[in-house]
């Protein structure tokens, strides 16, 4: 019955085979919760009621402050390296893991919190989030869900009532999110310092036990990549199975203009799946050295650089499985190595096939041609600061003889004129482009807009520019707005994590 509370059911799977890795914790009460928004789609996906998470007992949930009574919440524990600096204990400073869900389709799903108050991975932090970055995450993962790109995904953001100093003193808010695991390169990168610490070793100085990695690379084979078990050497095939996922993840960044903004190993998921909308934005106009992040001052995380930066994290990934992949430290690094190499083909294959449907080009065209046609026009976008998504909608005009639109995103149009008569030659398919390439995006300014509102309590603009990007490739009216790009006066733009 709608409304009516449910069985919730919440394993702790993680914290029961991984215990060195969950310290058991609770949530902070909040003062006069709020629920903000409330992804039912999602919801119903888990088998909960959305009118039930809408009662007291719902939104208590939804803040890890009502829960069923087998449930354990826990902060995980894991390291990493941030902006290229090892940082040996990390951990969930501002969030918890309530437990597991079974959903409709039968698939294990993490509920999660972020913004639920200071644990003691918190170093010095006050563990608590405000509406405006647990909204961003709201908005942006549910758009990149709607684009096919994997992600983790937002349920809920309650209001807490509760003010947060940051810049200023502004209102507090819980995100509930769901995600196939938080297991990340920097919770493997913590097993292996736990086991060095802790195991003895043998006559030969070697450890002798590597107990807690071992058991977690088990469970990430038997959660995300079960064909790894069947594998020569389960651990390599579990490497190389991420190496695959995250290949394909950053190509399908990149094809869309995504920034993630904070690519440190703690934020590389073990499923492929994106995790953790800090200082995350889509890029406007094209150019490879974007960064959005004010905290990225070198340019390490800037949209050019994301597929090293994901081979560099994958490294470190490989450097914590070398005991499991070989007993000869010589032979595991090369087989590693071998492994990892394949991360940069993978990439590219991904990155060219998206790139070669953005542009609609048939099956026919050669490797040599498409490269080439590729090349040229990111040449042409960045010498003439086009705006990334609006080119290829308007290309796909132009595919049925109507250039105008393109002609109208560069200041010099005969620019390019000679590449879309190459273009035209290939007999490219429109309808094809239209389905791949958005219309709409969180856009920078739109996002802002939005959040400025809700922080407010105003909720429509939040509303609207869901409405927009939950169904990006479907033109509609009176959303021309959505599908600009920023004006003149919105300026510089930038980030922030909200911590």
């Amino acid at each position: 019955m709608t409304g009516v509370k449910p069985a919730v059911l919440l394993d702790n799977r993680f914290a029961r085979e991984l215990p060195e890795l969950a310290l058991e914790w609770r949530a902070e009460t909040a003062p006069s919760p709020r629920l903000l928004v409330l992804n039912d789609a999602l919801a119903r996906e888990l088998g909960l009621d959305p009118a039930w998470l809408r009662t007291p007992d719902g939104v208590g949930l939804l803040l890890g402050t009502t829960l069923p009574d087998a449930a354990k919440p826990v902060a995980q524990a894991y390291a990493g390296h941030q902006f290229g600096g090892y940082v040996p204990r990390l951990g969930d400073g501002r969030a918890l893991l309530l437990g597991e869900l079974v959903d409709t389709g039968g698939q294990l799903r993490d509920l999660h919190l972020k913004g639920s108050g200071r644990t003691p991975f918190a170093r010095g932090g006050d563990g608590l989030a405000v509406v405006g970055p647990m909204l961003r995450e709201y908005i942006i993962s549910e758009a990149m869900h709607a684009m096919g790109i994997p992600t983790t995904r937002a349920l809920a953001v309650t209001a807490t009532g509760r003010g947060v100093l940051r810049e200023t003193r502004q209102p507090g808010a819980v995100l509930a999110r769901v995600a196939a695991s938080h297991l990340r390169v920097g919770s493997f990168q913590y097993a292996a310092a736990y086991d060095r610490a802790t195991a003895g070793t043998d006559p030969l100085g070697r450890l002798a036990d590597h107990g807690l990695l071992r058991r977690l690379a088990d469970h990430a084979i038997d959660r995300h990549h079960p064909d790894a078990a069947a594998a020569d050497n389960p651990y390599l095939a579990l490497f190389a199975s991420v190496v695959t996922v995250q290949a394909e993840l950053v190509a399908r960044w990149m094809l869309v203009g995504f920034i993630h903004g904070v690519m440190n190993t703690d934020n590389m998921t073990i499923s492929g799946e994106t995790i953790d909308y800090g200082p995350c934005a889509f890029m406007d106009t094209y150019d490879p050295a974007t960064v959005f992040s004010s905290i990225d001052h070198g340019g390490r995380y800037a949209y050019g650089n994301q597929p090293a930066v994901a081979e560099w994290n994958l490294a470190r990934f490989a450097e914590t499985l070398l005991p499991l992949i070989a007993e000869d430290s010589e032979r595991a690094v090369a087989l590693a190595t071998d492994a990892l190499a394949g991360f940069r083909t993978q990439f590219q294959d991904a990155w060219l096939t998206g790139m070669r449907t953005k542009i609609g080009l048939p099956e026919g065209v050669s490797h040599e041609q498409a490269t080439g046609l590729i090349e040229d026009l990111l040449k042409l976008l960045l010498a003439g600061r086009v705006d990334y998504t609006s080119f290829f909608r308007a290309l796909a005009q132009a595919g049925r003889g109507d250039a105008g639109p393109v002609h109208n995103l560069f200041a010099e149009p005969a620019a390019v004129e000679d590449w879309l008569t190459r273009w035209r030659a290939l007999a490219p398919a429109p309808d094809v482009m239209d389905r791949v390439n958005p219309v709409y995006i969180p856009r920078n300014h739109l996002v802002e807009e939005a959040l400025a509102a809700a922080s407010t309590g105003e909720l429509a603009p939040l509303d609207d520019l869901l409405e927009a990007v939950t169904a990006p490739y479907d033109v509609r009216p009176g959303r021309q707005r959505y599908a600009q790009p920023a004006p003149p006066d919105f300026g510089a733009y930038r980030t922030f994590c909200g911590t």
